[in-house]
């Protein structure tokens, strides 16, 4: 059963004015923590409930996206690594948008990239227009006076506001009077209604508004817009097909003929061994330094291309179609080879050089590109090609949930070590101070039971005696709000607390220029450092 117009208007405006200021609590001047997962968990329950008592019912198609975005809101919690949390926030807000745009239409599978930028552009613009409507006058049942009842009911708010106001007054005096914590609370509450305060109040009172604002717009929309299943290229026009099977050939033939030459001397040099790049006079290790940032672009790029061409050609059946697709199957086809040399010449930098963030997230990119490009010449045999949007989505997904499995710098820590164990790298201790909390872990299961070298270890145990360094005081942990718990932080402080006293020959120094550093003998292992790609 629906509830009536003007329930439904005060309840799409306090639900969102309500999530909006559970943002300002959870992340005003606060450190990141479970407030993300927090966030996601009232912003979705918002939109359900609102929806389920107004007698809206999502596609269960749709409802499965709450399953990303709860999965990557979590994961900001168990991992600090920047772009992997970066990605996790991308992912979440992704998964809660394209839940929108599909509330009750539920066909988010099926759509194109034309549908994804149109429904895009339609859903922003309903963040900014569609909360109008919330301030317009409803159209009244017969019998029912308009305004006396709105009047009345505003009014008798207000007078019950008014009351309160009094009692809240008396009751929280006492309240505070037999609760210190309670009492530093009502403080620092009623500190924001100080007059130095009053522009900072201002401005969270704006972005609040703001906030709220754009979240009805995008509630409205989904319970009054999402059901246009109509998608281009099958109940609307898609975009004009204005490339011939000729045009198309002869552009494939050209990317054929050119990756024919470079796989050839990748085959002749590069697979075939250090002695073939000693006669040209090159070294091994330069030969490889180079080109697999470019290599992965090109089979990106080549992806793209191929795409466009099964996009824009003009359609007709027989034989022409058939060599356009076995076309595009040589192209993908040497497009893995070319990405097994960007493969190999990464293998081959980071046995000369060890691991790094970027070197560690092509690696995980090389390989989900690599499917992409199969899934791709399956969908094109298959003529399924309209569902190649949905594969670059499930791509993306399989990549975020890949580097979160992988926890990016604690592999760095695992690899860069058994490269310096085995003798191919040094290791460089200021690149693991560099690393996150998720390599905390690593560092002290390495220094306790990794069996390390002494010169090793003593690195490894400086690096630890950093990031002891950079741990906050007690006085400072107990001053963040539950809201900013993080189960790696808290896991990586307790590695570091226990491993203290073990670590006192390495206790942190200040040098002359006020430089923090951990001693090792003679050598100093400075708590800052640049990072390299």
């Amino acid at each position: 059963m629906k509830i009536q117009i003007k329930t439904q208007k005060q309840l799409l405006i306090i639900v969102p004015l309500v999530i909006a200021w559970c943002f300002d609590l959870l992340f005003w001047k606060k450190m990141w923590g479970v407030s993300f997962p927090i966030l996601t968990v009232l912003t979705l329950a918002g939109g359900l409930g609102l929806a389920a008592m107004q007698g809206i019912r999502p596609h269960w198609r749709s409802l499965l996206l709450v399953i990303p975005a709860l999965f990557f809101s979590v994961m900001t919690v168990f991992r600090a690594e920047p772009f992997t949390s970066f990605i996790n926030v991308v992912f979440t807000i992704l998964s809660i948008t394209i839940l929108a745009v599909s509330f009750t239409g539920g066909r988010w599978w099926l759509y194109s990239f034309t549908d994804y930028v149109e429904k895009g552009f339609h859903f922003s613009l309903a963040l900014i227009t569609k909360p109008f409507s919330l301030f317009t006058r409803a159209p009244q049942a017969e019998g029912t006076p308009p305004a006396v009842e709105k009047a009345g009911t505003g009014k008798a708010i207000l007078r019950g506001i008014l009351f309160s106001l009094p009692i809240l007054l008396v009751l929280s005096a006492l309240l505070a009077s037999a609760d210190l914590i309670f009492e530093s609370n009502l403080h620092g509450f009623l500190s924001m209604f100080r007059v130095e305060n009053l522009g900072e109040t201002a401005f969270r009172l704006f972005y609040i508004l703001v906030l709220a604002f754009f979240l009805a717009g995008a509630y409205l929309y989904a319970y009054q817009d999402s059901g246009d299943t109509a998608l281009r290229g099958l109940e609307k026009p898609g975009m004009p097909r204005v490339l011939g099977t000729v045009e198309s050939a002869v552009v494939l033939i050209s990317i054929n003929l050119l990756f024919i030459v470079f796989v050839a001397i990748q085959f002749r040099y590069l697979f075939g061994g250090q002695a073939n790049i000693h006669l040209d006079g090159y070294t091994y290790a330069e030969y490889a330094r180079k080109g697999f940032g470019e290599l992965t672009a090109v089979a990106v790029l080549s992806l793209l291309i191929l795409q466009s061409i099964h996009s824009l050609v003009k359609q007709k059946e027989g034989s022409r179609n058939g060599w356009l697709t076995s076309l595009s199957a040589l192209v993908v086809a040497q497009v893995l080879v070319i990405l097994a040399s960007a493969y190999m010449r990464l293998a081959l930098y980071e046995n000369a050089y060890g691991f790094t963030r970027v070197r560690t997230y092509t690696h995980i990119f090389l390989f989900w590109i690599a499917i992409l490009l199969l899934v791709t010449t399956g969908l094109e045999i298959a003529r399924r090609t309209r569902l190649f949007p949905l594969a670059v989505l499930l791509a993306g997904v399989g990549f975020s949930v890949t580097l979160n499995a992988f926890s990016v710098d604690a592999n760095i820590v695992r690899l860069n070590i058994a490269h310096a164990t085995a003798g191919n790298t040094d290791l460089d201790a200021g690149y693991l101070v560099s690393l996150s909390e998720d390599a905390v872990p690593a560092l002290a299961q390495r220094y306790l039971y990794g069996d390390l070298p002494a010169a090793q270890k003593d690195l490894v145990a400086a690096a630890l005696a950093c990031k002891i360094y950079e741990l906050p005081t007690e006085e400072d942990t107990n001053l963040l709000p539950w809201t900013s718990y993080s189960f790696i932080r808290a896991y990586a402080s307790g590695f570091l607390v226990k491993l203290t006293p073990q670590l006192e020959p390495y206790t942190v120094q200040i040098d002359e220029y006020g430089a923090a550093y951990a001693p090792v003998g003679p050598e100093k292992v400075y708590c800052f450092s640049q990072l390299i790609d």
